[in-house]
């Protein structure tokens, strides 16, 4: 038992930060520690379960379905909230959003499938490996890669400006291009 202590207050002390981090980023610094909380008691739980090697992949996993858990209950919550005729008005502020590129960047994330954008986070923001991002996805390490590269083409597709149109009256004839003639 007091191996088990040993081990598991190891294991907070490395990886909590980075569990963090990783929530933070997906839900938000207010819900971010408790979700993690849960993570961690989950980890207590199922501690032989926590590979020994590397177990940072397994705890991204683990918070990864508790942050899911949260979203289908937040959707519950909204149906039953318009079921009741209530208004429910969520504003959220952020503001690392003011830097435009940013908020270009958000934009185009956001149009991108839930499965794309957790194959760019894992990968960009989190830094994890093809090996380690395919064990938080649930897949092999060749259905990441691949994810990781459609979602990559689907970010950058969705990051392209939209065609210019010029406007009407730039728009000349060919005669008017020869001076009038």
């Amino acid at each position: 038992m007091e191996d088990d202590r040993t081990r598991f207050a190891e294991l907070f002390r490395r990886h909590y930060g980075a569990v963090m981090r990783y929530a933070a980023r997906r839900v938000g610094r207010e819900r971010a520690p408790d979700l993690v909380s849960e993570a961690f008691l989950v980890a207590w739980r199922r501690l032989p379960d926590v590979p020994v090697t590397d177990p940072l992949p397994w705890l991204y996993a683990t918070t990864r379905h508790l942050i899911g858990n949260e979203i289908r209950g937040r959707d519950r919550q909204a149906r039953l909230t318009t079921r009741l005729g209530a208004v429910v008005e969520t504003v959220t502020a952020d503001h690392a959003d003011v830097v435009v590129d940013q908020v270009q960047v958000r934009h185009a994330l956001a149009q991108l499938s839930e499965a794309d954008q957790e194959a760019l986070r894992l990968a960009a923001w989190d830094g994890l490996d093809a090996t380690a991002a395919a064990t938080v996805m649930g897949c092999s390490r060749t259905a990441y890669k691949v994810r990781l590269f459609r979602a990559r083409r689907r970010l950058a597709a969705a990051l392209e400006p939209a065609p210019t149109r010029r406007p009407a009256d730039a728009e000349l004839s060919p005669l008017a291009n020869e001076g009038g003639r």
